[in-house]
């Protein structure tokens, strides 16, 4: 080996072996970032009661088989922080002075809103604070929790929704 053609630089003073540890520290890099965001973040997916909330399953059924049984429908209209209700019974059942809204988001628990409206002849109206676009999950149930009617709303495409209740069976 030719003495003039030999590098005498210390190894930090060569590009290559930066190169070659680039790719793992940014490995590292993304890794930190990564479980940053997963401890500073709620995940509004996973329940802390799930196993009570799976034990409720079938009062939930039970009030929609309550909801078929009064045959309820509800017609929902969201617009210009104001929800507008009409709740009508085709078995001729007397309907409740107030009905429990809740209108919730699939992925953000933190965004759920919910609502008590008054009215009567089922005919009910309230303010609501403003709800971002997208799809809401609706609830719609009497003060008692005897009965509950279910949907979903796209908004603001769709400010309006029909709500009919389905018996299990």
């Amino acid at each position: 080996m030719n003495p003039a053609n030999r590098d005498s630089r210390p190894w930090y003073r060569h590009h290559w072996p930066w190169i070659l540890m680039a790719g793992p520290g940014l490995v590292v890099v993304a890794g930190i970032v990564t479980a940053w965001i997963a401890v500073a973040t709620n995940d509004g997916l996973v329940a802390d009661d799930y196993y009570k909330q799976g034990l409720a399953v079938n009062q939930v059924l039970a009030r929609n088989d309550a909801a078929a049984t009064l045959r309820l429908e509800a017609r929902l209209r969201l617009a210009a922080g104001q929800v507008e209700l009409r709740l009508v019974s085709r078995s001729g059942a007397i309907l409740p002075a107030k009905v429990k809204i809740t209108l919730a988001h699939p992925t953000r628990g933190g965004e759920d809103k919910h609502l008590v409206l008054a009215g009567e002849q089922g005919v009910y109206a309230g303010h609501m604070p403003p709800l971002g676009p997208g799809r809401w999950y609706v609830e719609i149930e009497d003060e008692a929790g005897t009965w509950r009617l279910a949907g979903s709303v796209q908004l603001p495409d769709a400010p309006e929704t029909l709500l009919v209740a389905a018996g299990n069976g």
